[in-house]
């Protein structure tokens, strides 16, 4: 039987949820049916090239400084389509979802979108170009029934739009295989409760809240540290706030880390204050790891967290009230322990890597058969 090829087209492969699902799903896709491809643009962001091509990818940086450079690139992505014989374009984020609408145009080899973000959040020229461009492909995927409802609501598009959550291997984040020495490497006591998150250093994560919260957390209980996992544009802001709030040595950043799971392993709390989201992949990993969780319902994280249920959450303008969720966690172990057996089930149940997989595998086969 001839093999599906797919490509992958993305703008970075950094580490940030939406490239880390490209190696994740590539380690349980049935290789004896498709064959992958992946190109990026950026090169000095390549976390995730390593784990790719360990898995049997086959990827190309067509190197680009802006975004204007990465849509002219679509003559290369073209001669690389026809070179490679590929059946389905699968293009991630708006830039490289533009400039597989060209590939499309041209060529008409199905390309399948998905959409990660809400409408409202992004640019006005990206809205713009997003809206205009849309129905220039085959078929569009929501990450959450959030993010599918507001491409409806603000694009209105003639073609397919379906919601296919995102999902986590539960087998490969489990922590009872995974070795850690965060704590020992921390100095953290093994009494002491750690809050901790995963997140590019973006605005709309709210990193500076985050550590609000913890000081107000901190400052009742002195045995509780934080752990910030992550990189990005506001670190020096962000490290700023860390300092006029006096956290050295009780919150820790360890940067960008390609492999968070012994992270998440040292976390009892994962707290989020994000103002909005897609579906992020940080918690479902966290949820997959065991992490109680305590978060506002920021986009398609209500669609996972049942308040009281799988964890502790809260409207976005109400992140204040955080801090008391963590309290009730930290001084009732029993309920600690319940919320992280009940996030790693949840995610079992309903946020499977293999289901979404499988989902995805029968998209890839229906574009190619029409």
């Amino acid at each position: 039987m001839k093999k599906i090829k797919v490509l992958h087209i993305i703008k970075s492969l950094g580490r940030g949820g939406a490239e880390m699902l490209l190696p994740e799903t590539l380690r349980i896709h049935d290789r004896n049916k498709f064959d992958f491809h992946y190109i990026y643009f950026l090169p000095w962001k390549d976390q995730m090239v390593e784990s790719i091509e360990e898995f049997g990818g086959k990827v190309n940086c067509f190197s680009s400084n802006d975004n204007i450079r990465l849509l002219l690139k679509y003559k290369e992505v073209i001669i690389y389509c026809r070179d490679h014989h590929i059946d389905v374009i699968h293009c991630h984020l708006p830039w490289a979802g533009f400039l597989g609408r060209i590939v499309y145009k041209r060529t008409g080899i199905p390309v399948m979108y998905t959409e990660h973000n809400m409408q409202e959040r992004y640019h006005k020229l990206t809205k713009v170009i997003n809206k205009a461009t849309f129905n220039s492909q085959s078929l569009a995927l929501g990450v959450s029934e959030d993010v599918k409802k507001s491409i409806e609501t603000n694009i209105a598009p003639k073609i397919p739009v379906k919601t296919l959550l995102n999902g986590v291997n539960t087998k490969n984040f489990n922590r009872e295989i995974v070795s850690s020495s965060i704590r020992i490497d921390y100095e953290i006591p093994n009494d002491a409760v750690v809050i901790g998150t995963v997140a590019v250093f973006r605005f709309q994560k709210r990193l500076k809240e985050w550590l609000q919260v913890f000081a107000e957390v901190h400052a009742v209980n002195s045995k509780v540290y934080g752990i910030i996992v992550g990189a990005g544009p506001l670190e020096d802001e962000i490290k700023a706030e860390f300092s006029r709030l006096n956290l050295e040595g009780k919150v820790f950043f360890p940067g960008l880390q390609t492999e968070v799971k012994p992270y998440l392993k040292a976390m009892d709390i994962f707290m989020m204050c994000s103002s909005f989201e897609g579906l992020p992949i940080a918690l479902l990993e966290a949820m997959s790891m065991e992490c109680a969780v305590v978060s506002t319902m920021a986009g398609g994280i209500k669609e996972v967290i049942r308040h009281d249920k799988d964890g502790l959450i809260c409207l976005v303008e109400e992140w204040s009230r955080l801090a008391d969720f963590c309290q009730i966690l930290i001084n009732d172990s029993s309920q600690l322990k319940s919320f992280k057996i009940a996030a790693r089930e949840r995610v079992i149940g309903s946020f499977s890597l293999t289901n979404m997989v499988e989902e995805l595998e029968e998209f890839y086969a229906a574009a190619v058969t029409g």
